[in-house]
C-alpha cells in the first residue's frame, strides 16, 4: 500500500528526547510541518515558543505548533518517543509492561483518525513496543518501523573510527539483533572502503581484545551515559532526524531499523533491528545481511529475547 506524500510531522512525547528531536528537526528544516503533543501541555507551549525562536535561522520555514490527536488524521510520520524513561541501573527490556499500555493507548487513539502514514516508534523496549504499535494499528508492516539499532550502529562507527582515524560517515558497520543487551556487531561483512574491518584492526592493534572492547562500548554506552546524566537524548534523537529524513525525503537508504520479519533471516513475527531500505513508503525492503554461524547464532538468541517478551503482553 502506498502512502500519501507530505511533509507533516506529529511527535507525541516531548520529554528529553522528544524535545531534543524536535529541535533537531527545526535546526535542519527537515519537515513543513512539526505538531508537538505531550500530557504536560504548559511545557509543549513554552518549547513551542522556543522553538518558533530559532526557526528563523533554520534552512527552511517550518510551521510549529501545539496540537491533539485529531491532527494525526493527516500526518505523513507520527513519531513516538512517549513512555516511561531508562532508569540507571535498569535495562530497556524491564520497560516493557509499563510502556506497552502507553502504546497501545496511544496508537488505538491515534487510529480513530483514519491515520494512515507511518509511525517511527522510539519508546523502549522499541523493539517490542513496535510489534505492540503494528499489531494495534492494523497497518501494514512498511508503515511502522523502530528506530532499533540505528543508534547502536552510529556508537559503533563512531568507536571504530577512533582507532582508525577515519571518519565514521566512511566506516560500514552494523549493529544487528534487540536494541539492548542481546544485539550483535557484523564483523564479518564490516569494511572500509573494501578492506575487512577486521583485517585492519588486526594490524593496528597491540590489544587482541579490542574487538570485544569496541563491541562492549557500543553496548553499553547508553548504560554509562545514564549513569552520568540520567537519560540518553541527543545520539537517539539524531539518529530518528535520520530515519525520518529518509522516509520524507524519499532517499532509498539503508538504515538498521526495526523492521518486522516474516521469513527473513529464517524469523517470524518480530520486530528486530536489521538493514532496511528507507522511502517514502517506510520499511520497504529488509536486506539480509549475510551472516557467519556465529553472528546467526546470537542474532537467533536476540530474536528469542524479544519474541519471549512479545508473548507476554496483550494485545487485546
Amino acid at each position: 500500500m502506498n502512502v500519501k506524500h507530505g511533509n507533516k510531522v506529529v511527535l507525541v512525547g516531548n520529554g528529553a528526547v522528544g524535545s531534543s528531536y524536535a529541535f533537531a528537526m527545526v535546526v535542519q528544516g527537515i519537515a513543513d510541518d512539526l505538531t508537538i503533543i505531550d500530557l504536560d501541555e504548559t511545557k509543549v507551549t513554552g518549547d513551542v515558543a522556543d522553538l518558533n525562536h530559532a526557526a528563523p535561522y533554520s534552512s527552511t520555514t517550518v510551521n510549529i505548533k501545539k496540537g491533539d490527536y485529531k491532527d494525526c488524521a493527516d500526518a505523513d510520520i507520527i513519531v513516538i518517543t512517549a513512555g516511561a524513561a531508562q532508569k540507571s541501573g535498569e535495562t530497556r527490556l524491564d520497560l516493557v509492561e509499563k510502556n506497552a499500555k502507553i502504546i497501545k493507548s496511544i496508537v488505538s487513539t491515534i487510529m480513530k483518525y483514519q491515520f494512515n502514514g507511518i509511525f517511527l516508534i522510539a519508546s523502549n523496549p522499541v523493539d517490542v513496543l513496535s510489534y505492540v504499535a503494528y499489531k494495534t494499528s492494523g497497518l501494514p508492516k512498511n508503515q511502522v518501523i523502530g528506530s532499533g539499532t540505528v543508534l547502536d550502529t552510529a556508537r559503533l562507527k563512531h568507536q571504530i573510527s577512533k582507532y582508525v582515524d577515519v571518519a565514521p560517515a566512511n566506516i560500514d558497520a552494523n549493529i544487528i539483533g534487540e536494541h539492548g543487551d542481546s544485539e550483535l556487531a557484523v564483523w564479518s561483512q564490516a569494511h572500509i572502503a573494501g578492506q575487512p574491518i577486521l583485517e585492519i584492526l588486526n594490524n593496528n592493534s597491540r590489544d587482541k581484545q579490542l574487538i570485544d572492547i569496541l563491541f562492549c562500548n557500543t553496548r553499553d554506552a547508553a548504560y554509562e551515559i545514564i549513569q552520568a546524566k540520567g537519560a540518553t537524548y541527543y545520539g537517539i534523537a539524531q539518529a530518528l532526524v535520520h530515519i525520518t529524513q529518509a522516509i520524507l525525503k524519499n532517499q532509498n537508504i539503508v538504515l538498521t531499523t526495526s523492521s518486522y520479519l516474516e521469513g527473513e533471516y529464517n524469523q517470524h513475527d518480530v520486530y528486530i533491528g536489521v538493514p532496511t531500505l528507507l522511502n517514502r513508503n517506510g520499511a520497504v525492503n529488509v536486506i539480509e545481511t549475510p551472516l557467519n554461524d556465529h553472528e546467526k547464532l546470537l542474532f537467533n538468541d536476540s530474536t528469542e529475547i524479544l519474541k519471549e517478551m512479545q508473548s507476554k503482553i496483550k494485545l487485546t
